[in-house]
């Protein structure tokens, strides 16, 4: 029998713990990320702090993605924040009855969210490269109360072919590309969900599957989420530069060398144009999306000390901006005005088109090889699709 002390510490923490999760669940209700009474019940009824064991209970419900994992210092899983899993369960649209598809299983706690809405009549798969996790996220699982979800160790880019076909796929982890296994097992009208990154910026979109095997988004939001380990793992395109920091250019971009490119940041000509105002998001979201779709020199500079910038990089030339309230575009190199002269064109485009972020983009996914895109659809070509984008009118 448990000592009475700790029946009595056990009901505290179950009653503080629901405190905290209804202060949660109120705040991201009232702010809009929860909006249907599915996602709410879920919210409610699912304890996330008994898929943190570690975290106090403060913590636990937090509005914070929280590591539970690193390799080499590095983060390789999280918990997501609470209102970007809220974001992406109203992008997802479950159903009572439906089958699901989780890739990236985490602690468990965005599965046990899953399995409340989809019901006793419904079906949730979760898989996970790396076997302790897997583990891990099933204690959880068995802790909460929580026994139909079939956990599954694999790579998540193959699916789980023995469950399919799905209803809704999901990662919880960024991929640069559509792997063909998520098609392929995926309903027809089905949707598939994941934080899409293009060249450099995260979206999580929820595409749903058409009848001609085109998947066309839904709904785009942004987001950043940790990155795909195994068969779909990418490199991030980070070039060194000696005594700056690092260069992140897309992978698909024109080929930059690391001593070109400090030798070209030792040749500063001064700034060009009139300041502009740019917000932090716009690094990543906003006109750093739109730079990276319209100019293929685009990418961004993350210096050890300085603040992070956008830039477009040439063979002897560097033009770039640091989002702020008056950024200006600073010149770089011999060839440093030309690049200027086209990041400053960029930013009136983007301002004359209404300054649009990720929301404000449509994307399909189409099969390589399909034929030419419409005029003015930006065109990304990935290993397995081509993605197109638009902004939606």
């Amino acid at each position: 029998m448990p000592a009475a002390e700790d029946v009595a510490r056990a009901a505290l923490v179950a009653r503080t713990a629901l405190v905290a999760r209804t202060a949660l669940v109120d705040a991201l209700t009232a702010s809009g990320r929860i909006r249907s009474p599915a996602v709410e019940d879920a919210f409610r009824s699912v304890p996330r702090h008994l898929f943190l064991p570690e975290a106090t209970v403060d913590t636990a419900y937090a509005d914070d993605a929280i590591a539970v994992q690193r390799v080499e210092g590095v983060a390789t899983s999280s918990a997501s924040q609470p209102s970007m899993v809220a974001i992406m369960l109203e992008q997802l649209d479950l159903r009572p009855g439906m089958r699901v598809l989780e890739i990236g299983a985490g602690t468990g706690w965005n599965a046990a969210l899953m399995a409340r809405i989809v019901g006793p009549t419904g079906a949730v798969t979760t898989v996970d490269i790396d076997p302790h996790l897997v583990d891990s996220a099933g204690r959880h699982l068995a802790a909460a109360g929580v026994t139909d979800v079939r956990l599954r160790s694999g790579d998540g880019v193959l699916g789980v072919p023995d469950g399919a076909p799905y209803d809704r796929i999901v990662l919880t982890v960024g991929s640069d590309d559509v792997w063909p296994a998520w098609v392929e097992q995926l309903v027809p009208g089905g949707r598939l969900l994941l934080p899409l990154a293009v060249r450099g910026t995260q979206l999580s979109t929820a595409f749903d599957l058409g009848p001609d095997g085109v998947l066309r988004s839904h709904s785009v939001r942004s987001c950043g989420f940790i990155r795909l380990r195994g068969l779909g793992a990418v490199d991030e395109g980070a070039v060194e530069v000696p005594g700056v920091g690092s260069l992140l250019v897309p992978s698909d971009g024109p080929a930059v060398e690391a001593d070109a490119v400090a030798a070209v940041l030792a040749d500063p000509r001064g700034p060009s144009g009139p300041p502009v105002s740019l917000g932090r998001a716009d690094l990543w979201d906003g006109f750093g999306l739109w730079l990276a779709l319209t100019e293929p020199g685009a990418g961004r500079m993350l210096p050890s000390t300085d603040a992070p910038a956008l830039v477009l990089v040439g063979a002897a030339g560097l033009a770039s901006v640091v989002p702020g309230p008056d950024a200006r575009v600073h010149v770089f190199g011999a060839e440093g005005a030309d690049l200027a002269r086209r990041l400053d064109g960029a930013l009136r485009a983007w301002t004359a088109a209404g300054s649009p972020g990720g929301p404000d983009w449509r994307v399909a996914v189409v099969r390589a090889g399909s034929g030419d895109p419409p005029e003015g659809v930006r065109v990304v070509r990935t290993a397995h699709h081509h993605l197109l984008l638009d902004l939606v009118r």
